[in-house]
């Protein structure tokens, strides 16, 4: 067991007190603070600080030992590599809507990439790393989020609610062919619009959204979503995109998984993400940066219907699992109530990180070693060092996040 010290991403969109007060400091930031990364990402990667205060790498740790850091089965299928990476995520304003590449197309897309000789870090690059990037958003306050192509019916009612003379093509194109060919023809039409065109329609679109929010009627908070996209992003083809997405809150402890090709962007709120350890990012829009439309095309799923919410399978006396198929990753919840309860036992054969964020912990080792946990503190726990008891260390409410690898099946 050893303590993390962990990089925060200063990213626009961020918060200035969500991660500022979660790691004890002064609030506000000075700047937007967006992530606090945990892993081994080449990025940014967390550093191992022992007892002396001395500090290494995780990402150099992992290259010198990664049999017994990650465990035979995760190296088998992973190699030197930790396949997940911890996120806690503050979005004070909007994220761009993208979506991420399966792992068939992340291989094939990088394969095509490096051949044409393009640079990993050039902005015009899509995959800049040959995995998947599915991911698993947490909420620690009430959470928005656009995921996932809603229902077209419901679509149809919202575009028919809004009654504008220049969508009324579209929304009979949508209500023509309810199904995910029809959302595939509106999507493509509506993102490839040109620039005059879409500064023509959009105007429209926001006034008859400010008439439905006056109006608080069925569709008030996709109207209301809009509007702030309109002015956060005046003029992008994304706006009308959120119109066709799963408008989703999210409870503190509730959960939705990403998988790939589901479009999807977090618009305010502070939750723990996992995700792949990967940078495979396709953008739809909302965002200033490169959107190349025939490689989203490629990738997007359009079937539809209502997200999934997880709020975490009890397992054990306050162990929570949010399941997914992604075998790079798994969250857990360990949760106590205020007054305290059973320790939690951690005997997965894998690499865990966890995360203290409310109240504090004690970690006790097989061998009679511990560390303590405070409220932003994070640990680094190798496969050689399970099982490790975690108990509560104060009487209030206790809250730690633990990410593990999934089901570390060797590759066929």
């Amino acid at each position: 067991m050893e303590r993390l010290h962990n990089s925060v991403r200063p990213y626009a969109w961020g918060s200035r007190t969500a991660i500022a007060e979660l790691l004890g400091r002064p609030v506000p930031a000075p700047h937007p603070e967006a992530e606090l990364w945990l892993g081994a990402h080449p990025g940014a990667p967390s550093r191992l600080v022992d007892e002396e205060g001395v500090h290494r790498s995780l990402l150099e740790v992992l290259g010198a030992d990664p049999l017994g850091q990650l465990g035979a089965d995760c190296t088998q299928r992973w190699g030197e590599r930790l396949p997940f990476l911890l996120k806690v995520l503050a979005a004070e304003e909007p994220l761009s809507l993208q979506a991420h590449p399966s792992a068939e197309q992340a291989a094939e897309g990088y394969a095509r990439e490096e051949a044409a000789g393009i640079p990993r870090d050039a902005k015009n690059r899509n995959y800049p790393d040959p995995t998947a990037k599915p991911e698993l958003i947490c909420a620690l306050t009430e959470f928005h989020a656009l995921a996932g192509f809603a229902d077209p019916q419901r679509t149809v009612g919202l575009l028919r609610a809004l009654d504008v003379e220049q969508l009324r093509a579209h929304t009979e194109l949508l209500a023509g062919q309810p199904d995910s060919d029809g959302l595939r023809a509106l999507f493509t039409t509506w993102i490839t619009l040109p620039q005059a065109a879409l500064d023509q329609l959009l105007p429209h679109v926001l006034d008859a959204c400010v008439r439905q929010v006056k109006d608080r009627g069925e569709y008030d908070i996709e109207c209301r979503t809009v509007l702030e996209l309109g002015e956060a992003y005046p003029g992008d083809a994304g706006v009308l995109a959120a119109l066709l997405l799963n408008r989703i809150v999210l409870r503190p402890g509730e959960a939705i998984f990403l998988p790939a090709g589901n479009p999807h962007a977090y618009l305010h709120g502070t939750g723990v993400e996992i995700l792949a350890n990967s940078d495979n990012v396709l953008r739809c829009g909302l965002t200033p940066k490169h959107v190349d439309v025939p490689e989203l095309l490629r990738v997007l799923d359009f079937s539809y219907g209502r997200m999934p919410v997880q709020t975490g399978e009890p397992v054990a006396d306050n162990l929570f699992v949010y399941r997914t198929p992604a075998p790079e990753f798994e969250l857990s919840r360990l949760q106590w109530p205020e007054g305290g309860g059973s320790p939690v036992s951690l005997d997965h054969v894998g690499p865990q990180i966890l995360i203290c964020v409310e109240g504090s912990v004690l970690l006790r080792a097989e061998d009679g070693s511990e560390l303590a946990l405070a409220k932003g503190d994070s640990a680094w726990l190798a496969a050689t060092e399970t099982p490790v008891d975690v108990r509560p260390a104060t009487p209030g409410g206790t809250l730690v996040f633990r990410a593990t690898a999934g089901a570390c099946t060797p590759a066929a």
